[in-house]
């Protein structure tokens, strides 16, 4: 298959191409959603909350997110892999922004970088991409800026929230973004948006008229049990899969099915009769 690229998102959204995200955090996830040809895979900071058992996203460290970027590298021989710059690791300055984001790119082989915010993070953006790393945004609901919002809330609903979410829009284009996130926005709002942009935009939580799609692995196939919002499907529920064939697994044992004969070993029995 054809290695899907920054040029790609472009040219998917003039050609009126759908494009397909999905989260990933480890190397096996990862070789499987990229067989079955995602376009792209986000190291979410996500992975606080579906791997590291966090309540947010904010205790998320640089170090965990390059962990966990390096193997979902190796999993991917298609799909574009992009790093998820968690909290504080870009807000501080130009620098830090500049230093954290060639991390992803240099240690762990990602090819672009995430970061949340609009209007306030144009230089950061300007600066990465001056740098040669390909940058994506994020706008909407940033969970990230949680405590800000009181809340995952839906953003944009008032004429002015949303005019500050266009207006976020166009200043990451204008800086050089590649693709805009939009999360938890009303869908009116993210066609509009997806209008009066030539970036692609990949919703979550934002309709069906953004150029593309992003979903939480753990949501998709039914395997999070935590907090579960209104965009999201689940379109297995592996969770109880994993729960039913642990059971049997431990039924198996305490009732001696398990292992049977085609599960062992065997040594001779001369080989035997000359042991004590």
């Amino acid at each position: 298959m054809k290695k899907f690229t920054v040029t790609s998102f472009q040219n998917a959204k003039k050609k009126g191409e759908k494009i397909s995200m999905l989260t990933a955090y480890d190397f096996t996830t990862t070789q499987l959603l990229d067989e079955a040809g995602v376009d792209s895979i986000l190291v979410g900071d996500s992975l606080g909350m579906t791997m590291l058992g966090y309540e947010t996203t904010l205790e998320v460290t640089m170090e965990d997110m390059i962990h966990h970027t390096k193997a979902v590298v190796r999993g991917a021989k298609r799909a574009l892999v992009i790093g998820d710059m968690p909290f504080l690791s870009y807000h501080v300055s130009v620098e830090d922004t500049i230093r954290n984001a060639g991390r992803f790119i240099k240690e762990a082989g990602a090819h672009a970088v995430k970061l949340e915010g609009g209007v306030e993070m144009v230089d950061k953006i300007k600066a990465l991409v001056a740098a040669k790393i390909p940058v994506v945004g994020h706008i909407g609901l940033t969970p990230q800026s949680v405590n800000m919002f009181g809340g995952f809330k839906v953003q944009g609903k008032s004429a002015e929230q949303a005019q500050a979410i266009i207006d976020d829009a166009r200043a990451l284009e204008e800086a050089g973004v590649f693709a805009i996130v939009l999360e938890c926005v009303p869908s009116e709002l993210a066609k509009k948006i997806t209008e009066v942009v030539n970036v692609p935009t990949i919703g979550i939580g934002a309709g069906k008229d953004c150029d593309g799609q992003v979903l939480v692995i753990q949501d998709v196939l039914g395997m999070y049990k935590g907090l579960q919002p209104k965009f999201v499907k689940r379109y297995k529920e592996t969770g109880d899969d994993i729960i039913d064939a642990t059971k049997a697994y431990i039924q198996e044992i305490n009732e001696g099915v398990f292992p049977a004969k085609e599960h062992t070993f065997t040594i001779k029995e001369e080989v035997l009769e000359k042991l004590y």
